[in-house]
This record gives C-alpha cells, structure tokens and sequence, in this order.
C-alpha cells in the first residue's frame, strides 16, 4: 500500500500530488441564484481538503451561462467576473488554510454541455437552441416518451459557426485564468459523458464537413488541442491542465486507434494528466453506481474486475502514452481494487466519486490507515433505484439522474450540517 498508492506524484507541469487519491469530479447542484458557489461550497470542499485526498476535482464549471446542465451549475460571464473570483478564492483559501501543511492539490473542471443543455437550464430563451458541431439531436431513448422528452427538453442543436468555436476556446482559456486567479493548482477540461468536446471528438455527432474542425480524425480533435493551447499560451507551463475523455466511445478497434490519434495530439498540445471516464446522457454508465460494496466473504476476481469499469480500456492506451500520468475513474469500491489498478500499471491515479460523498475523509479514514485491513478497506455507497414509471419509459439517463441527484442531495446535507455547525 506504502509503494503505491500513497506515493507521491509529480506532474509534468511541476505540480506534487501527495498520493494517487482523487475526488473525481461530482455535480453539486449548490450555486447561488447567480451561478455562484457559497458557503455551502466552501465547507463541503473544506472537508474533502482536509480529508487526504491528492486531489480534488470541483463540479463542473460552466464556460457559458447560457447552456447549463441545470440551473444551479456554476458558471461564469462577463458581469460576475470579480464575484466569481471573490466567491472561489474563499473556497481556495479554506481549504489550503484549514489544516496546517495541507498539500492537497485544487483543480477546476471547466465545460460547456453542447446539445446537453436542458430547456430553462441556462440563462438563453425558449427559443434559442443548444449549439453543437453538428444539427444532431440528442436520444433518451427507443420509446415515445422518452423521444418526446428529448425533443422537448433538448431539442435539435444549432451547427455552431466558426465564430461560435473561437467563443468556446476563449471562454474556456478566460475560465482558466479566472480559476487561476482564485487560487486554483490548475483546470481540467470536459471531453467526456457526452458534452461539447465529446461531441467534436465523435464522428456520430460531428458530421462538419465545411471547415477545420470536422470530417478527419485530426480535424474532429482541433477544437480541443486549440483550447490546450490557448491556455498555455496564457498562463504558461506551470498552470495544470487536465483533460476528461471518455472511454465508452472507443470499445472498437477502429474507434481505439482514432482515439489515440486524438489523444497524442491533445497531450502534445500540453496536458499534464488524463482522466479516463464514460457514459453520456445516451448511454449513462457514469451515472450508475457499482454494486453493493463486497463482504470479507464475498471478494472475488469479478467483484475486483468491476471496481475499475474503465480500466481495461486504460490499460490499452497505457503504453501508447507511458510519460502522461493516466487516471481512471468509475467504480472503485475498496482498497484491493485500487492498489491493484495501480500496481499493474493500468494507471497513475485513481478518481473516486459518490464514496467520497458519504465519507470525505475516505483517505485518511479507510484507504491509507494502515490499522483497516484489507478485508474491511470497502468504501461506502448506496444505489438508488429509480421509481418504476421511468423504468417502464425506457429513459436510462433519467433513472441514472435520479441516482445523481440523490448524491448531490447528499452533499448539500452534509455542507449544510457544516454551517450549521459553525454557526
């Protein structure tokens, strides 16, 4: 456990993670009336940072206040700049003041949801449509409801212009200086479950044949690699930026190598980390939480294959980027499953999502106190069964939605308790 995963590690960027720990990114449905976070922010956040963890990944940060996933995301625009600066630099400060020699690593996720923005999510008008690389309209599902849902709620996006992706890069390199000035190690952009730069990656839902951002492989990745670059060239070598991709459009030989092209392209650009995920609203998997925690008596190989959904996809892009620090996240629900994705070189660091939820100071608690053993190191979760009549409509991301929400719940309790307390 010693050798691995409480082994530091330095990014190409300079940055030092104390361990391999990461609390993955998780949506908090916390913000203010003006996409703000607050004090709920503040004290949830504070529990992770003192909690252990290398790393910890905020909630996903929307570039454009306009396209939201839902109506109490952060976000940012031109008004609430010196706001939102003020508002995150309380949370920095909290969580690199609470606790003395605190080393724990603070990273924005930044993003902009594309044809994944729901109506009345964002601050646009009903009849403003999402944007997106291509007019291709977002599928809940085979049945009449959930088509009937889709197109109500989403709609058929708008092909963006080439004016609209200049906007989305220089959103995204302002986002980054903003975070930076509020005291952020780094950012980590979104090109997964399904959002904008997903949706430029894939040839299913970039069919741009008119310009530079669509049609080849290369081309389909040219957004993402401007967006890298437009961030270093603004804040330098030293600034952190990560990248999210998805790994569930990639399960072909074909689709494989078409990822790799992309991803070499991405990280020479300048990444200093890889976060490999999945799932979109289509097909949900990163709102679905693993089974039951295992018992001492029910550990097994499978129970162990499962814990790292996404890992035997890490394992065949490992050593076609050995010198990037690769990070796995879905599914990990004890200790033998994260030393043992590590240790086998199948990646660097291991993101660790809804446990971190239920237990912030999982790290320090469970996974690198050395008096829990093995047998009894399994992380806490609780799946939640989504009610029958969105099970009879065939709407898969609804039901997953409904188990997100159920966390976000979770977290807004426990802030809340925190507060209180304090008070």
């Amino acid at each position: 456990m010693e050798s691995t995963i409480a082994k530091p590690l330095t990014l190409n960027c300079g940055l030092q993670l104390k361990n391999r720990l990461v609390k993955a990114a998780l949506v908090e449905c916390m913000a203010d009336e003006s996409n703000l976070p607050t004090d709920l922010h503040t004290n949830l956040y504070r529990q992770w940072a003192e909690g252990g963890w290398g790393m910890v990944l905020t909630g996903s940060v929307s570039i454009d206040r306009m396209y939201l996933t839902d109506a109490r995301d952060n976000s940012y625009y031109p008004s609430n700049t010196t706001a939102f600066i003020a508002r995150w630099r309380a949370l920095t400060d909290a969580c690199t003041t609470s606790s003395p020699g605190n080393t724990t690593a603070l990273i924005m996720q930044i993003n902009h949801p594309g044809r994944q923005s729901p109506l009345c999510a964002g601050s646009r008008s009903f009849t403003t449509k999402n944007i997106a690389p291509s007019p291709v309209p977002l599928n809940l599902g085979s049945g009449l409801v959930a088509r009937f849902a889709s197109s109500l709620a989403f709609g058929t996006p708008r092909e963006m212009t080439k004016t609209d992706i200049e906007d989305v890069i220089q959103r995204h390199v302002h986002a980054a200086r903003l975070a930076r000035e509020a005291g952020f190690h780094g950012v980590q952009l979104h090109a997964a479950h399904g959002y904008l730069f997903t949706q430029f990656l894939g040839s299913g839902t970039n069919r741009r044949t008119a310009d530079a951002y669509g049609g080849s492989v290369e081309n389909r990745a040219r957004i993402v690699v401007e967006t890298v670059r437009g961030i270093r060239d603004a804040l330098g070598d030293e600034f952190c930026v990560g990248i999210k991709l998805n790994s569930v459009d990639h399960q072909s030989g074909e689709a494989l190598a078409e990822c790799l092209v992309q991803l070499k392209m991405i990280i020479a650009a300048g990444v200093d980390f890889v976060e490999i995920s999945g799932g979109t609203y289509e097909d949900p998997a990163m709102m679905q939480s693993a089974s039951q925690p295992p018992t001492e008596n029910s550990k097994s190989a499978r129970t162990l294959a499962r814990e790292a959904f996404f890992l035997e996809f890490a394992r065949a892009i490992r050593h076609e980027i050995p010198d990037t620090p690769l990070m796995v996240t879905g599914g990990f629900r004890s200790r033998a499953g994260v030393v043992a994705a590590i240790a086998e070189s199948g990646c660097d660091l291991v993101g660790i999502g809804r446990p971190s939820v239920l237990r912030p100071s999982l790290p320090n608690d469970i996974i690198l106190n050395r008096e829990v053993g093995d047998e009894q190191a399994v992380f806490p979760t609780k799946p939640v069964e989504a009610p029958w009549v969105v099970r009879i409509a065939q709407m898969p991301a609804v039901g997953s939605g409904i188990e997100s929400r159920w966390y976000s719940g979770q977290m807004q309790q426990r802030a809340r308790r925190a507060v209180d307390a304090a008070a």
